[in-house]
C-alpha cells in the first residue's frame, strides 16, 4: 500500500505543471504502458519476465547502448531489474554497456556519462552482475577536430555529414564485431522507440519483417547481431512515467536526469549510433557541441541562459556559431581535396550556373579555427568552475596528428602549429610523438619563400608543394614515384585559382559537346 501510496505521489509530481519536454499527450500514440502506476507495474514485470527469457535462450553475449539519456537508462533499468532475479551463478552470459564519446560530446553530458559509467560498473561488481562498462572513442584519424582542422573538411551539412560515420557508427560497429568474431553472434538491446518519428518507425517495422525469432529484428549493417528493442512502443512519457516510478538501481539520480531535460526539444537525445539512417541529434543535449546539422544548438543556449553556473560554455557556443556559416565559400579552396577543381551545376535566382565545389578550408581558417579552440580551452581552465578546470577540447594526440598532417599532407613546413600553440596557451607544446625536424625545410626558409614570391599566391603554393613533396622522399629508398609526385603538384597548383576554373569549364564544356555530338565545339575546344 505505501509503495503504490508513493508511486501515485510520483505520478502526480509528474504530471504538474513543469512537463517534460515532447511529454505532450498524443492521442494518436499508443503503450504498452498506461499512466496508470498499477498498470505501470503489472507490466514492468511483463517485460522483465520477456528479458529473462531472451537472456536464458542462449550464449549470444549482449550489447546495451548506453547515452546516459531517458531511452536507454530505461532500458538498462529493466535489464538491470531482471537479471537481478537470477541465481548468481545463472548469470553467465557477459553484458556490455557501451557508450561513445566523440571527443566533442557536450561536457555536462559528457560528465554525466563518465560517472554514470564508473557507477554502473562498481555497483555491479557489487551487486555480482554480469554488466561490464566500455567508453569507445573514434580512432585518432577519425576525430572531429583531425579532419576539420587538420584535413580542412567543411562544418558537416545534412548533404556532407561526414562526422556522424566517423565519430560514432566507427566505434559501436568495430566494438560490435569484436563481439561476434569472439563469441559467433551478438544481440544489441537499444533504446530505440518508434515514438521518436516516422521514420524511425518505419524503418523499425521494416526490419521487424525479417525477425526470425520473436522480438529480435535482423541489424541490416551488421551481419550475426539481432536488434531487441524492449521499449520500441513506449511513449516519452511513459519513459519518464517509468523512470520516476523506478529507482535506479545503480546509484544515479533520474530525478537529475529529468532536470537535465528541461528546456530540450522533442528528441532530446543522441541513442547509440549503427548506421547512418538515425537522424542528427545535434539539437539536443545528448549531441555533440559543435554540431551544424541544425540552424540553432537551443540547448546549449538554454543551458547558459538559464543556469549562471553554465556561462563558462560561451565559448563553445562561440565557435560553434561560427562554424556555422551556410555561405562559407570565401573561407575554402576552390580546389577539392585532390587539388582538382570540380564543377557543379544549380540554380541561383531561378537560372542554371556552374560553378566550382568548394573544397576544404584554406590554411588562414584552419590556423584560426585551432587558436580558437585552443583559447577557448585556455579559458575555461583557468576561468571555469572547479570541476571543468581539466577540460580538454583537444587534445595534445589530436594536436601532432594535425601538425603532421599540415607538415606532411599540405606540405606546410613553417611547422606553425607549436607556435600557434604557444601564443594562445603561453605554454610550450609537447608533442606526444617524436616528430623529426629536419634542417631542410622550416619557419626560416618558409618565410624566404614568402619573400620570394612576394604576394603571388600561386606560386608560393606551387613552390611549397614542390619543395615539400621533393623533402618527402629525401628519406626513401626508392625514389621512382618522386617524379609522378611533381607531376601532380604542377597539375594541381600551376595554376592560378581563375585560370584553374576556366580550365575546369573548358573541360566540362568538352564533355557536354562530346555527350551531344557536337563535332565543331569539340575541335575548338581542342
Amino acid at each position: 500500500m505505501l509503495l503504490m501510496l508513493t508511486s501515485k505521489i510520483m505520478l502526480a509530481l509528474l504530471n504538474r505543471s513543469d512537463t517534460l519536454p515532447g511529454d505532450v499527450p498524443d492521442s494518436s500514440e499508443t503503450s504498452p504502458l498506461s499512466l496508470d502506476v498499477d498498470s505501470l507495474a503489472r507490466d514492468r514485470e511483463t517485460f522483465m519476465a520477456e528479458i529473462l527469457e531472451l537472456y536464458r535462450a542462449d550464449s549470444a553475449p549482449w550489447v546495451v547502448g548506453y547515452s546516459g539519456g531517458k531511452d536507454s537508462t530505461a532500458v538498462l533499468q529493466l535489464v538491470w531489474y531482471a537479471l537481478e532475479k537470477l541465481p548468481v551463478e545463472q548469470r553467465t552470459k557477459p553484458v556490455h554497456v557501451i557508450t561513445t564519446d566523440t571527443l566533442v560530446e557536450n561536457p555536462i553530458v559528457a560528465k554525466w556519462v563518465r560517472t554514470s559509467l564508473e557507477l554502473i560498473r562498481t555497483s555491479a561488481q557489487a551487486q555480482k552482475l554480469p554488466f561490464q562498462t566500455h567508453l569507445l572513442h573514434p580512432d585518432l584519424k577519425d576525430t572531429f577536430w583531425v579532419n576539420l582542422i587538420g584535413r580542412g573538411y567543411p562544418a558537416p551539412r545534412n548533404k556532407f555529414r561526414w562526422c556522424t560515420e566517423r565519430l560514432k557508427i566507427h566505434p559501436s560497429n568495430r566494438f560490435i564485431r569484436e563481439v561476434v568474431r569472439a563469441h559467433g553472434e551478438v544481440i544489441l538491446v537499444l533504446g530505440t522507440r518508434k515514438a521518436e518519428s516516422a521514420k524511425r518507425s518505419a524503418t523499425m517495422t521494416r526490419l521487424e519483417k525479417g525477425r526470425v525469432r520473436d522480438r529480435l529484428s535482423p541489424n541490416a549493417s551488421l551481419p550475426r547481431s539481432w536488434v531487441y528493442s524492449p521499449i520500441e512502443a513506449w511513449s516519452n512519457q511513459a519513459v519518464w512515467t517509468y523512470l520516476m516510478t523506478n529507482h535506479n538501481p545503480w546509484g544515479v539520480s533520474n530525478r537529475s536526469l529529468r532536470t537535465m531535460y528541461k528546456s530540450a526539444s522533442a528528441d532530446n537525445e543522441c541513442p547509440l549510433v549503427v548506421d547512418t539512417s538515425t537522424p542528427s541529434c545535434g539539437s539536443s543535449r545528448f549531441g555533440c557541441w559543435v554540431c551544424t546539422m541544425v540552424d540553432q544548438d537551443k540547448s546549449m543556449e538554454a543551458m547558459i541562459e538559464n543556469d549562471i553556473e553554465k556561462e563558462w560554455m560561451q565559448p563553445l557556443l562561440d565557435i560553434r556559431n561560427n562554424l556555422d556559416e551556410k555561405h562559407d565559400w570565401d573561407r575554402r579552396d576552390s580546389r577539392r581535396m585532390n587539388g582538382n577543381v570540380q564543377l557543379f551545376k544549380h540554380k541561383v535566382d531561378g537560372e542554371e550556373v556552374v560553378e566550382p565545389i568548394p573544397g576544404p578550408y584554406l590554411r588562414e581558417w584552419r590556423e584560426r579555427w585551432l587558436r580558437d579552440v585552443l583559447s577557448a580551452q585556455t579559458q575555461i581552465r583557468k576561468q571555469g568552475p572547479s570541476d571543468v578546470r581539466d577540460i580538454t577540447l583537444i587534445s595534445p594526440e589530436e594536436l601532432s596528428e594535425i601538425r603532421r598532417i599540415w607538415r606532411e599532407e599540405k606540405h606546410e613546413f613553417n611547422d606553425s602549429l607549436p607556435q600557434i600553440y604557444r601564443e594562445t596557451t603561453g605554454e610550450i607544446f609537447k608533442d606526444p610523438r617524436q616528430i623529426i625536424n629536419d634542417s631542410l625545410l622550416g619557419t626560416d626558409e618558409w618565410k624566404v619563400l614568402e619573400e620570394v614570391c612576394a604576394n603571388n599566391t600561386t606560386d608560393f603554393e606551387l613552390l611549397a608543394k614542390l619543395l615539400g613533396t621533393e623533402r618527402q622522399f629525401l628519406t626513401t629508398s626508392r625514389r621512382n614515384k618522386v617524379y609522378d609526385a611533381l607531376e601532380k603538384c604542377l597539375e594541381t597548383h600551376g595554376r592560378s585559382k581563375d585560370e584553374a576554373i576556366s580550365h575546369a569549364h573548358q573541360k566540362w564544356e568538352l564533355k557536354k559537346a562530346a555527350l551531344e555530338g557536337d563535332v565543331e565545339t569539340v575541335k575548338k575546344l581542342i
